[in-house]
Parts: C-alpha cells; structure tokens; sequence
C-alpha cells in the first residue's frame, strides 16, 4: 500500500500511519504552529472563539432531534453503511447513520483551467499550469449531532482531460511539501470564525477523470478523532452539489 499524505495549514505535508492515524510528531507540529486546528486533531474542544463563533452559527445543532438509523451499530459499520448511501447520492443517509445531521453546505463549480491554478500552492500549482484542469469543484459542509457538536467537512474534486492526468496529479499532490488545492474558506463561505482545517483526517480516490479529497475537522464541542475518519471517508463519495 502506498504511503498516505496529509496536508497541514502550513502547507508542510506529513505521512500517515498504516492504521489510519498520523504519526506522533505531527500532533507537536501543529501545536508549534500555533494550535490551529488542535480540537480536530485530537477530538478536544475547538478553541474559546472558534467555539462562541461556531455555536452561534450553528444555532440549530442543540434541538437533540438527529435520528440514529443505525442504533446499536459499531462505527465501523456505521461508517461502511454511509459511504454506501453517500455512493447513491443520498447525503440525509449517510449523515443519519454517523449520528449526524446536515446544518449547512456551500458548493463552488468551476470550469475555467486557470480557477484551479489560482486555488493552488506549490508544486502542485505547477502541475496545474502546465496540464490544465477541466473542472474544479468545492463543497464545505457543516454537520453536527443535535447536542452541540460540530463538524466542518472540505469535499475538492479536480478533473482532467484523461484518467492518466488525474493519476500524474495524484502522484504530484501526494508528495511531502508539494502544495494542494485549497478547500472554501469556512469564515467566508459558512461564515463560522475561529475553525480551520488541520488535515489530519483525509481522504481521498480516484473519481473518472478526475481525483476528490475529503478533510473534516471539529468545529464545537468534541467529535473525537474516529468519527472524523469515518466524515471525511462518506464525504469523498458524495456528490458535490
């Protein structure tokens, strides 16, 4: 198995474990950093203005009405039983079988080669320059469990001209230290101050022509480090719409 990237606010990239979880000294990194993100990272609470910002946002995420599909179900299941619904375009689902519910969700379609190159850093920036892109699609979406926790989710899904493109961009953007595109902008999209996408929980496929990455993060209360996992992987199969 090839190894995994994943990509921090710095723009550094940092390898992830075979069982899914970056290595230790990531965690020091992002507190050195400046401790964005460091709720998402370790499942703790989004910092003291991130969480006031983030609650008032997301006033309806305190209603306890998310209905449990799955009750009793391990997360393992719970994850593979939502990526399923996400697969078939039902987004409702998917969240319902993670205990989650929808609270909001922005989506930019773009077509033009030279969005994709503005959107990105790097070596992967200079990818795009010299193989131009057919669509640059970016979706931001905010789910939470109806007692106060949140999560912010990024789903970026960049097409080519050719499977074998999407494959050299997936090399190119898999490489510690090459850039990335950058996901929507949680303050200026879901207009949620104080959270950041740390990177740390990813994924990403091969989609036709194109390639998606997922990231999902905390944005109130606690959404511990699995379950983060488990957003990112049902968001990469969602469409973006």
């Amino acid at each position: 198995m090839a190894q995994r990237w994943v990509t921090l606010k710095d723009g550094r990239k940092v390898p992830v474990g075979r069982g899914g979880g970056v290595v230790a000294a990531v965690g020091v990194a992002v507190l050195v950093a400046g401790g964005a993100g460091v709720g998402g990272a370790f499942g703790g609470a989004a910092s003291e203005a991130g969480l006031g910002a983030a609650s008032e946002a997301f006033a309806g995420n305190t209603a306890g009405d998310v209905v449990d599909s799955l009750p009793g179900r391990s997360l393992k299941t719970r994850r593979g039983e939502a990526r399923e619904s996400a697969k078939r375009g039902k987004s409702g689902e998917a969240w319902s079988k993670l205990r989650f519910k929808e609270l909001k969700r922005a989506v930019r379609k773009l077509e033009r080669a030279g969005d994709c190159v503005a959107a990105a850093s790097g070596r992967v920036r200079d990818f795009l320059v010299k193989t131009p892109c057919t669509a640059l699609n970016r979706m931001l979406l905010a789910v939470g469990d109806g007692h106060g926790n949140a999560a912010v989710i990024s789903v970026v899904r960049v097409g080519f001209r050719s499977k074998a493109q999407a494959r050299e961009f997936e090399k190119v953007e898999a490489v510690q230290g090459s850039g990335d595109v950058r996901p929507l902008g949680i303050a200026a999209v879901l207009g949620v101050a104080g959270v950041r996408m740390t990177g740390l929980h990813y994924r990403s496929r091969p989609d036709g022509y194109g390639m998606v990455v997922a990231e999902a993060d905390t944005a109130t209360g606690r959404v511990d480090a699995a379950t983060l996992d488990a957003l990112a992987d049902v968001a990469a199969y969602l469409p973006i719409r």
